[in-house]
């Protein structure tokens, strides 16, 4: 299996428990891959047969900004999700960085990888 990364999306949304951080939007960082088989596309030269990196990103930053979750585990199963249903990969890996939540700490988020099912 081939792996198709995006690294350093920067969005900005609406995240978080505490009163001030439902008023302000803070800045996500999304690095993500995504399993496909990249031969056909190789084969072809035609983004119709790979995944389309680009497309991929216009639609997180559509849906990230227009969220409204409480917790980064929330926005990064939805994320993943999102992935694996739209653009059919059978394996996705996501880090969501939500940098500047901990004072003193560089980086803060969650990791999560998700395949789909095999009935999917």
């Amino acid at each position: 299996m081939d792996i198709i990364f995006l690294r350093g999306l920067e969005i900005e949304t609406i995240i978080g428990i505490y009163e001030w951080e439902r008023e302000l939007k803070q800045t996500v960082i999304l690095d993500l891959e995504m399993a496909t088989d990249i031969r056909p596309a190789a084969e072809t030269d035609d983004i119709e047969h790979t995944v389309d990196y680009k497309a991929v990103a216009k639609r997180l930053i559509h849906f990230v900004e227009n969220s409204d979750f409480y917790l980064v585990e929330t926005l990064a199963e939805k994320i993943a999700q999102l992935i694996l249903e739209e653009f059919s990969v059978p394996w996705v890996k996501l880090t969501l960085n939500k940098k500047g939540a901990i004072r003193g700490a560089s980086d803060v988020g969650i990791i999560i990888e998700r395949g789909r099912r095999p009935d999917a």
